[in-house]
């Protein structure tokens, strides 16, 4: 069991009142009280205030919002751990005109400095532990021939799951034919088949390797996109050109140095979280969030994710019942607003999925 720090649920569960403020906040930023007062009136909040400047001052303390200038010129913003666990709908918010979005539209070079370092309650890691004490008492006298046959269902599951996210239209049986008989699908690009064969080959290279992964660095992140994107015409290595994010008003950086140290910070950053568990959810987030490369980012992000899981002798998603839609959504308001909400209650489902479906992981 991982005995480690998380957070203190009665500090960071915020009530109703609490999030209304923070949203506001987000959507005018650097906002003074009596405004954020009019604002909740205006929206029917029955409350005063009097009331309003002690949520204000209480969420200060938390370090969830940050005082600008003083007396009758003090305003507020929302500071990075305000941000982290805002609690969005991430299908609403994603529902609004891109160009009537509140959220942030340039890398936000304060995030993993200032990212705190238990993101998981209480309760979301008893819950983690439990899972992962129930998946390894499965694994006992497991016979070593049907290891080998969940192992491969596993590594299935992922190519297809991983590449439809993409857009990629193998079936779950083309995967299986592909990857166990070398059986192309007919009607299929050379691309998509292309891709399905570089999920195995990248999935079994971090079950091989996956001492290499107990952090991620700039190397083993390069390194995994280099087969995940092998033979698909996309360049290697950082890239050197403007990308931008189809539906979202964010726009990641676009200077191969800034790029680096983005990397270089997000490493830093993972290395100080308190458990795998956030390891994992981070470089899942992290990498996507930089975009690194000219494409590929995201099936990066999700097999380093993994391997970081398996680095620590816990089993890796499959992401077989994500709901693509969802999935998209949670990583755009991460990006936009930097809530890991979204993708934390999808990262914790698809890790109870895992140890319910699965039991091949005595790498």
């Amino acid at each position: 069991m991982i005995r480690l720090c998380c957070i203190n649920d009665t500090k960071m569960i915020l009530n109703q009142k609490q999030q209304k403020i923070i949203s506001i906040i987000l959507k005018h930023k650097n906002v003074q009280s009596s405004d954020i007062y009019e604002e909740l009136l205006r929206i029917k909040e029955d409350i005063s205030l009097i009331t309003v400047k002690r949520i204000l001052s209480e969420l200060v303390k938390k370090d969830i919002l940050v005082v600008n200038g003083s007396g009758r010129s003090t305003s507020y913003d929302v500071d990075i751990k305000g941000r982290v666990f805002f609690e969005v709908d991430a299908h609403e918010y994603c529902s609004i005109d891109p160009d009537k979005r509140y959220g942030l539209k340039q890398y936000n070079f304060e995030l993993f400095s200032s990212f705190p370092r238990e993101i998981f309650t209480e309760d979301e890691l008893k819950k983690l532990n439990n899972a992962t004490t129930r998946y390894k008492s499965k694994l006992k006298d497991f016979p070593p021939a049907l290891q080998k046959k969940e192992l491969e269902r596993f590594i299935i599951e992922l190519s297809w799951k991983s590449s439809k996210i993409e857009g990629n239209t193998y079936t779950l049986l083309d995967t299986e034919k592909l990857l166990l008989d070398n059986q192309v699908a007919i009607g299929k690009t050379k691309e998509e088949t292309q891709m399905v064969l570089n999920h195995k080959e990248a999935f079994n290279f971090i079950y091989k390797n996956s001492e290499e992964f107990e952090n991620i660095t700039r190397k083993n992140i390069e390194d995994l996109h280099k087969i995940l994107t092998k033979n698909l015409n996309i360049n290697y290595g950082l890239r050197k050109k403007i990308v931008g994010v189809t539906g979202s008003i964010y726009k990641p950086l676009d200077n191969v140095y800034q790029i680096g140290e983005a990397i270089e910070s997000l490493g830093m950053m993972i290395s100080k979280l308190s458990d795998p568990y956030s390891k994992a959810l981070m470089a899942l987030l992290g990498v996507s969030y930089i975009q690194p490369f000219d494409d590929g980012n995201k099936r990066t992000s999700r097999l380093i994710a993994d391997a970081i899981l398996l680095s620590n002798n816990l089993p890796p998603l499959s992401y077989r019942s994500v709901d693509e839609k969802e999935y998209k959504e949670a990583i755009l308001v991460f990006y936009e607003l930097n809530s890991i909400n979204p993708s934390k209650k999808i990262f914790i489902d698809q890790y109870y999925f895992t140890v319910e479906n699965y039991s091949v992981f005595k790498n």
